[in-house]
């Protein structure tokens, strides 16, 4: 496969990740918890209670009475967020279907950069899930995870996945700061 088709898919692979990283960080169902006839789905940014089968009322999260450990999450994903965008910005810029950057060698380390923000992105999101999925097993009450576990886990995955294709695909050329490594083979 050509190098520029590589890239296209990778670029494609790391929006997809991204805005599934979004959508984990935006959806109010991490922890969904049944009490009798009142469902309660909690997310990052706020909690969203049903009783029977009546309306859905949702109010953020901002006062310090509501603040749970779920809510510390916050900063780590929107870091993830940035990280994210960060390396889908560094992937668009030095590909080679785009003429943003004229030097080889200065394109590699922009992917090669790129690969390790996309598998620290990735990884930061994995992290919290399991953390949470983690306790949501240990709970006392009854709750299950909601769907924003389940994306988050798929989305940082395919952004881990993305990363080290990147970098597994990436050569870089000979030049004053990186070198290039060569292998000899000592067979008779």
């Amino acid at each position: 496969m050509e190098s520029k088709t590589v890239q296209m898919i990778c670029v494609a692979l790391s929006a997809v990740g991204l805005i599934a990283v979004i959508t984990c960080c935006a959806l109010p169902e991490w922890v969904i918890g049944h009490y009798g006839d009142l469902e309660v789905r909690v997310g990052l940014w706020m909690v969203c209670v049903r009783r029977g089968t009546g309306p859905q009322v949702c109010q953020t999260l901002e006062s310090i009475e509501q603040i749970s450990p779920l809510h510390s999450f916050r900063a780590v994903i929107v870091f993830s967020c940035m990280l994210g965008i960060l390396s889908l910005l560094l992937l668009i810029f030095g590909s080679d279907f785009t003429t943003c950057v004229q030097n080889q060698d200065t394109r590699t380390k922009m992917i090669l950069a790129a690969g390790v923000d996309l598998i620290l992105a990735g990884l930061l999101v994995i992290i919290l899930v399991i953390f949470e999925t983690n306790e949501i097993r240990n709970a006392t009450v009854r709750v299950t995870a909601g769907a924003s576990i389940y994306i988050g886990f798929i989305a940082g995955v395919m952004m881990m996945l993305t990363g080290v294709l990147l970098c597994c695909l990436i050569r870089p050329g000979s030049s004053s700061s990186g070198g290039t490594a060569s292998f000899s083979s000592n067979r008779v």
